[in-house]
């Protein structure tokens, strides 16, 4: 049975056959998705105009830059759905249409904002711009909670008042508050026996809705705190496992790679595990560390990858086997090697930097840097508050079996970068 829609789906795809005619034209016309998303910023800037001009030009009961500035705040509103609309329906999404419309986003709703606090400011509605910064924090803490939450792999879109209500809220009352203006009168208030001052006002019609946004906006925010707290507890207590597995895996592979002195092995919990000498690769062009673990030595390099004589900057480290069991060969990784256990990927931080990980264990990343001493690249990896040049990496086991592995500790060996002293650091598994 297929799945009933969300109100506010239903809604959003309802406004979205409305307005798909007016898309399609403007696609023909040639707007681009952050052209339309740039003339909504303007238009934003215009509605904060309104409402400074309507302190400076203004007086109290006249509400009349209230109800304009709430008609372009509903106009300015159609080019948040229009921006995204156009690069659906022409095929211009982009990775930086996304950024870019997010933050002008960000822009638009701040700078609206400083056009209503300035304004209630200006006419001595001291509750009324209380709120409406109130209103602001918890608008900008809902776009960054949800920001935040999926830059850590969690979605979170729930809440009841997003970035479509926020609009429609502002634009409609400040909309009534001024139609409503000539009818009530300015003098218009409403007072309740016992109570010295009023309650209500023309105004209100437009502070009272900025109100309820106050707290719905960080509620909003908090519910979607404790919706990403949940998602993340679990998301860590199924990924808790993951290291211990996936240096396992890296024992499994090495075992399963044609390894002499690992065929006929079994580690038990109380069973020994036989002392092994590792060799020390030598004469390694451009080596950058290496890698070593039990039960075999043979180890992994990771050198700098040159292509003419030019670092590959898409690739810049080959990985790849010293086979001291099999006549100290140099091999490269067989592609479940290199996709799930020894594989390092890069990603550029700066022309001359990288950061590392290795594909089976994230949570170690580690640095290739360009020195401006030598010219020469290292590898830098920060271990117990310390800041090391890497040379090598040993997993040390004790016991366990051929599956699971006991991993007891990663040890890492180079230089102090602080003192240039050699040094060994222990990641504790």
């Amino acid at each position: 049975m297929q799945q009933a829609l969300p109100f506010r789906t239903k809604v959003q795809l309802g406004i979205y056959t409305l307005i798909n005619p007016f898309v399609r034209l403007l696609i023909r016309l040639g707007l681009t998705p952050n052209m339309i998303t740039t003339i909504g910023l303007v238009l934003n800037i215009g509605v904060a105009g309104i409402f400074i001009l309507g302190a400076q030009q203004g007086n109290r009961g006249d509400l009349s830059y209230v109800g304009w500035a709430g008609a372009m705040v509903l106009f300015a509103g159609l080019f948040d759905m229009l921006d995204g609309q156009v690069a659906r329906l022409g095929k211009m999404s982009s990775l930086y249409g996304a950024l870019f419309d997010s933050v002008l986003d960000r822009y638009s709703e701040l700078i609206l904002f400083l056009g209503i606090c300035y304004y209630l400011i200006a006419h001595h509605y001291f509750f009324g711009s209380l709120f409406a910064f109130i209103a602001l924090i918890g608008s900008i803490m809902v776009s960054y909670t949800r920001a935040r939450a999926e830059g850590l792999g969690i979605e979170s879109k729930g809440g009841l008042m997003q970035r479509p209500e926020r609009v429609i809220t502002i634009g409609v009352s400040a909309l009534a508050c001024g139609c409503l203006d000539p009818l009530l009168g300015p003098d218009f208030k409403v007072y309740v026996p016992g109570i010295p001052v009023h309650v209500f006002e023309t105004m209100s019609i437009f502070t009272l809705p900025l109100t309820l946004m106050a707290f719905m906006t960080n509620i909003t925010a908090y519910n979607r705190l404790i919706d990403a707290k949940k998602a993340l507890a679990q998301k860590e207590k199924s990924e808790s496992r993951q290291p211990v597995l996936m240096l396992a895996f890296l024992i499994l592979t090495s075992v399963m790679g044609h390894s002499a002195e690992a065929k006929g092995v079994a580690f038990g919990l109380n069973q020994e595990k036989p002392k092994l000498s590792f060799p020390v690769p030598k004469n390694i062009p451009n080596q950058l560390f290496y890698l070593q673990r039990d039960p075999n030595p043979n180890t992994i390099i990771c050198a700098l990858n040159l292509k003419n004589g030019q670092l590959d900057r898409h690739d810049p480290v080959h990985v790849f086997w010293i086979r001291y069991t099999e006549q100290s060969q140099p091999k490269e990784l067989s592609y479940l090697q290199r996709t799930f256990a020894y594989g390092i990927k890069a990603r550029a931080l700066s022309n001359e930097e990288y950061e590392l990980n290795f594909v089976s264990y994230k949570k170690f990343p580690l640095r290739l840097v360009k020195s401006e001493r030598d010219a020469g690249y290292y590898v830098y990896a920060n271990v117990n508050q310390k800041k090391v040049i890497l040379r090598r990496l040993y997993l040390h086991i004790e016991g366990g079996t051929l599956w699971m592995p006991n991993v007891k500790y990663i040890q890492v060996e180079g230089i102090n970068a602080s003192t240039g002293e050699s040094t060994v650091e222990r990641i504790m598994v």
